[in-house]
């Protein structure tokens, strides 16, 4: 297929744009011809593309490494989660209190549409249910961590959670929950940078300490 390039000239699109106004002037359009070499468009299927390229991956097992590959790199990231970045062992002992009340932003009710919270309502969940077990937040890979966070209690009282390391690992060794603060979402709530450290109740606050404990001289 060719193409022409039509040129209107400044004198045809001058006569155009005043035709309104000017009835006896005509616009002419002038052909100058074939303008260079011209090819048609082609844009291949993209989903044929993709289709072709893992029919080849499947015909030459390339497909099934892929999937295995992939499966063992979900498998480490699962049993071992990215580490929380930010994180440092604490040098110092520091604490401060934390105030866990929010203000509701709209009504709250139940089920049977009785009304639990107002609009504009200061509500501190630790008035209600308090705080029923420690949070304990450690670097997992770090054995003298783990050891100052097992030493305060089991996990009816203890809640053990690794900013870096495998849980599952841990599981194996202590026979006990771990958990992982995926993302450093509790870390960076409480404003903690340092392990360990731990989050305790105090009354209607929490009181949160990051301590400096003794370390084995590597």
């Amino acid at each position: 297929m060719r193409y022409r390039l039509v040129i209107l000239s400044c004198a045809a699109v001058t006569a155009a744009a005043t035709a309104p106004s000017m009835p006896t002037a005509q616009a002419q359009a002038q052909d100058h011809g074939q303008m260079g070499q011209t090819w048609p468009v082609i844009e291949p299927d993209l989903l044929s593309v993709i289709k072709a390229r893992l029919d080849h991956a499947q015909a030459t097992g390339k497909l099934d490494e892929m999937n295995q590959q992939f499966a063992a790199k979900v498998k480490d990231r699962v049993m071992r989660p990215v580490p929380v970045p930010g994180m440092a062992r604490a040098e110092e002992t520091r604490s401060w209190e934390f105030d866990p009340a929010i203000v509701v932003e709209n009504d709250i009710r139940d089920h049977q549409g009785n009304l639990i919270a107002a609009r504009g309502q200061r509500v501190n969940p630790l008035t209600t249910s308090g705080l029923s077990k420690k949070l304990v937040f450690v670097d997992g890979d770090d054995p003298a961590e783990v050891e100052w966070a097992l030493g305060h209690g089991p996990d009816e009282r203890a809640k053990i959670i690794f900013v870096d390391g495998s849980p599952f690992e841990s599981m194996k060794t202590h026979q006990r929950r771990f958990y992982f603060d995926q993302e450093g979402k509790l870390t960076s709530h409480f404003g903690i940078t340092r392990t360990p450290a731990l989050v305790e109740a105090k009354g209607d606050l929490l009181l949160v300490t990051e301590k400096a404990i003794p370390r084995r001289q590597s």
